[in-house]
């Protein structure tokens, strides 16, 4: 490997503007398939939540050989709340391709991604995607980054940035609008041409900063990261070092470069080049790998705080033990102290006031991917409502604020902005376009905890809804988020038809008949602003003379059915989430005396 041959570039843009697809063309067109080989359409989602709900969620490495230059390819999350994928892997790039939907423009994401890159004073060559888009305005397009970048204070070198125009679906790119384009070549064109080499001194004590951590099943964990200076060979002796520590000697038992999305082993690696090296048990993301003879760490990327906590603890309800492999809560920990390895904007600590386990994170969606995952590998645990994380600053009691950015249809517009002002949303901008309104508020983030759900609703299921955070701002006072009670399981039954059929009245179910549930579980939403305590097993009575015709006729509503993010959302500080790899139940922490009195439960 010749080192001026190398070029590190990583893809970063919001969500949806195309990144994913634009690898896949850009691993096609380089020739890296054979003519009869079955490529699967978005490569680098390897995780099956990420096919599902077709969002990168993981930072993931993959390389193509393109006129005898080897580029890696360095594919980031667009969301928010994946912010630290993004930090922790652009250290390892010589340049960047941003993305920027030929329609919409930069987008909240696509200010934080870009804040980063221009941090690291990276080349950037933006990208404006799916220019066959009907309503397209490149022009306009390129005015906004220029502009973005100027708001971000880029320095001059870096707002004289390449532009290629193109569409990753269609698999074309051009450097001209006047010129359509045939192939995917100009990217990579302008890849080798705009993104230097990277640098590094070839006879230097070996050294190579650690960005991502991967597991194998044969070889356990893969240290990731970008060779800084030195050679590193099979077999080689080193150290791992961080600013508290220096570990005892071991040894490199292989090296792998990447090849399209998976691992080629090779012998020997040079300045520059993005290996995952194998041998190392205990190596941490951040951690510096480095011969005997200097030991002094790399400085690694900082992480921005997490913003919302959580609290997850042992499944204790009635239920518990049913479905999970892992129930305890000792082996909950285990699994989160786990997934810190690989992700650093993830914390953890114990919890003070009952057994448990505190997680914080960048955001409902970055907590609730966690929670997903461990119920599809057999935990079973209950979760606490979401809250920020409100910090004391100069004598004064701040909060997180979120920079929200909302398109809605016009007719819809009073509705939402109405619903932002309970929530203590500022309005910041509103622009119109047509009959399409585009909104910028300025809200502490309690107020979007559970009103992802609520605006679909006020925005006939027709609006986009995107945040990323902003700053502490000083503390706004208590607000409701939550305008009703819920409907409580008062005794452990199986919902019967009849009992639904006549709590419809008294507000709206989550589950309908047939369904086990036990004491204290929560079946619906009131339809009050109080918690009532109901029956849903109550069977009707038979009598031994009936008139004909009198027996009403059962039509149950199709139930509430709440997704994972939803349940999260709507439970408040006196309810759990509980979360088996089968259910997804919502549950009262404690029945009040009150109520049990007043329903004598």
């Amino acid at each position: 490997m010749q080192q001026d041959k190398l070029r590190n570039v990583a893809i970063i843009a919001h969500v949806d503007h195309g990144k994913t697809t634009l690898v896949d063309q850009l691993f096609k067109q380089s020739g890296s398939f054979r003519d009869n080989q079955a490529v699967e359409e978005r490569l680098m989602d390897s995780m099956d939540l990420e096919k599902e709900r077709g969002i990168t969620i993981r930072s993931k490495n993959g390389a193509c050989v393109y006129k005898d230059h080897f580029i890696n390819i360095i594919d980031t999350p667009g969301h928010a709340d994946f912010g630290g994928e993004v930090e922790r892997v652009l250290k390892m790039a010589d340049g960047a391709l941003f993305l920027v939907d030929a329609q919409e423009g930069p987008m909240p994401q696509s200010y934080f991604v870009l804040k980063k890159a221009i941090a690291l004073h990276l080349p950037v060559i933006v990208v404006v995607n799916k220019i066959d888009k009907e309503n397209a305005r490149p022009d306009w397009v390129i005015d906004q980054v220029f502009d973005l970048m100027v708001k971000l204070n880029a320095p001059d070198e870096l707002l004289d940035f390449k532009v290629i125009y193109a569409s990753a679906k269609a698999g074309i790119a051009s450097v001209s609008l006047d010129s359509p384009g045939q192939d995917m070549f100009p990217v990579l064109d302008s890849v080798i041409e705009s993104i230097p080499a990277p640098s590094g001194d070839v006879s230097a004590p070996f050294k190579v900063l650690i960005n991502s951590i991967a597991y194998d099943n044969f070889l356990g964990r893969l240290a990731i990261g970008k060779i800084y200076q030195g050679q590193v060979s099979v077999n080689q002796e080193i150290v791992m070092s961080n600013e508290e520590t220096v570990s005892a000697k071991s040894r490199i038992s292989k090296i792998y470069q990447f090849k399209l999305d998976a691992f080629e082993e090779i012998p020997t690696a040079i300045p520059g080049q993005i290996v995952a090296l194998a041998g190392l048990s205990d190596i941490k993301i951040g951690d510096t790998i480095c011969a005997p003879d200097d030991t002094s760490p790399l400085k690694g990327v900082v992480i921005d705080p997490p913003t919302l906590s959580m609290q997850f603890l042992a499944n204790d309800s009635p239920f518990s033990g049913q479905d999970g492999e892992f129930v305890t809560g000792s082996q909950v920990k285990e699994r989160l102290q786990k997934e810190t390895l690989s992700d650093p904007a993830l914390h953890i600590s114990d919890l003070q006031s009952e057994t448990g386990t505190m997680v914080s994170g960048r955001g409902e969606l970055h907590l609730s991917i966690l929670i997903e995952k461990m119920r599809r590998e057999g935990y079973e645990f209950q979760v606490s409502r979401p809250r920020v994380i409100i910090k004391d600053i100069d004598g004064k009691k701040q909060e997180p604020y979120e920079e929200v950015t909302i398109d809605i249809p016009e007719e819809t517009m009073g509705a939402v902005i109405e619903s932002l002002g309970h929530r203590k949303g500022v309005m910041q901008d509103m622009l119109q376009t047509g009959s399409q309104v585009q909104l910028r508020y300025h809200i502490p983030t309690r107020g979007l905890l559970g009103y992802q759900s609520e605006f679909m609703t006020l925005s006939k299921g027709l609006g986009t809804i995107y945040s990323r955070f902003l700053e502490y701002r000083d503390y706004v006072g208590a607000f409701k988020t939550r305008l009703r009670g819920v409907l409580i399981s008062k005794e452990a039954c199986k919902t019967l038809a009849f009992a639904l059929f006549n709590l419809q009245q008294r507000g709206s179910l989550f589950m309908g008949p047939g369904t086990d549930v036990y004491e204290g579980q929560i079946i619906g939403e009131s339809s009050r602003e109080e918690d009532m305590v109901v029956n849903p097993g109550k069977g009707k009575k038979l009598t031994n003379m009936r008139a004909s015709g009198s027996d009403e006729t059962i039509i149950l509503t199709p139930p509430k059915l709440l997704s994972l993010e939803q349940c999260m959302s709507f439970i408040d500080d006196s309810e759990l989430l509980e979360c088996t790899p089968k259910e997804i139940r919502i549950r009262k922490r404690l029945l009040s005396e009150s109520l049990r009195k007043q329903h004598k439960v």
